[in-house]
C-alpha cells in the first residue's frame, strides 16, 4: 500500500475525505472505524482528515495516530478565519485535490455516518456503471414536524429551480470517482450541498443508496445551522447555482492532426 513519503506511488482506490473542525472527541473512533471498514474490503485505501481551523486538539489526534497508520494523512486548511474553519465546501475542495484515489468516498467526521457503507456504495457505483453514489438517510431519521416541513419545503424549491429529484441532499456519504471530485466548483461557499445535482448538470450519472444514520455521541455540530439560519442563503444558493447553470458551456476539445 503507498505510504505518505513515497509521492509517486500509484493511485489507491479509494481515498476516504472527512473535514473535521473541532472533533478532537470522535477522531479516535472515526480513524479506527474507516481502518476496519476499508480492511475488511480488500480495496486498497487511505483516510485523509481535513483540518478545518480547528481549535482544539483534532490535528494533534490525527498526527497522533499517523506513525501507525500509513494510510492516514492529514492536510491542514490555511488562511481560515480565526477561531473559524472555510467551511464544508473549502475543506472538501482541498481534501479532494490532496486524495490520491481513483474514487473518493466522503463522510462527516462527527460519527453520524458509518464508514462500513463505503464497501456497499463502491459496489453500487459499479453495479449502476454511475459516476457518483448519493447516501440516502430519509428512511432512517426521525426529524420533528418542522425540520420534516422545512425539508419537504426544500426539495421542492430544488426542484423546481434546479430539477433536483436527490431525496437526501444533506447526507455527505458519498462515493464518487476522481474526475467527479475535481470538477465540482467547491471553492464557491455552500457548493457542498449541491453535489449530486451539480455533478448531474456536468453529465454525470448520479444513483442513490439507502445508508444509515447515527445519532452525535460528542461535540457539537460545526457546520449545520438552524431552519431560518439555512433557508435564506439556503435559497440564495439555489438561484446561484441555477445561474451558474445556464451559463456553463463544455469545455471538452480534440486535437487535430494533419
Amino acid at each position: 500500500m503507498p505510504t505518505r513519503s513515497d509521492p509517486t506511488s500509484p493511485a489507491v482506490d479509494v481515498s476516504v475525505v472527512a473535514p473535521a473542525h473541532n472533533e478532537e472527541a470522535n477522531i479516535d473512533a472515526l480513524v479506527a472505524q474507516i481502518g476496519d471498514a476499508m480492511s475488511a474490503s480488500g480495496l486498497s485505501f487511505e483516510a485523509v482528515i481535513v483540518d478545518d481551523g480547528s481549535t482544539d486538539g483534532t490535528r494533534a489526534k490525527v498526527r497522533a495516530l499517523m506513525p501507525t497508520r500509513p494510510w492516514l494523512r492529514c492536510i491542514a486548511m490555511t488562511r481560515t478565519p480565526p477561531g473559524k474553519g472555510n467551511g464544508q465546501s473549502a475543506a472538501f475542495h482541498a481534501g479532494f485535490r490532496a486524495a490520491r484515489g481513483s474514487l473518493i468516498a466522503v463522510l462527516d467526521a462527527d460519527l453520524q455516518n458509518d464508514p462500513a457503507e463505503i464497501p456497499a456504495m463502491v459496489a453500487r457505483l459499479r453495479d449502476a456503471g454511475a459516476d457518483l453514489v448519493q447516501g440516502d438517510r430519509s428512511h432512517a431519521r426521525r426529524d420533528n414536524a418542522v425540520r420534516k416541513v422545512g425539508s419537504l419545503v426544500g426539495r421542492l424549491f430544488r426542484r423546481w429551480l434546479l430539477g433536483d429529484t436527490i431525496r437526501d441532499t444533506g447526507c455527505s456519504l458519498r462515493v464518487m470517482k476522481r474526475e467527479v471530485a475535481l470538477a465540482l466548483p467547491l471553492e464557491f461557499r455552500g457548493m457542498h450541498r449541491f453535489i449530486p445535482v451539480t455533478a448531474r448538470h456536468l453529465g454525470y450519472t448520479v444513483v442513490e443508496m439507502p445508508v444509515t444514520h447515527r445519532p452525535r455521541v460528542a461535540g457539537e455540530t460545526k457546520y449545520g445551522m438552524g431552519i431560518v439560519q439555512r433557508a435564506l442563503p439556503g435559497l440564495r444558493d439555489l438561484f446561484a447555482v441555477r445561474w451558474m447553470r445556464s451559463r456553463r458551456r463544455p469545455t471538452t476539445s480534440e486535437d487535430v492532426t494533419p
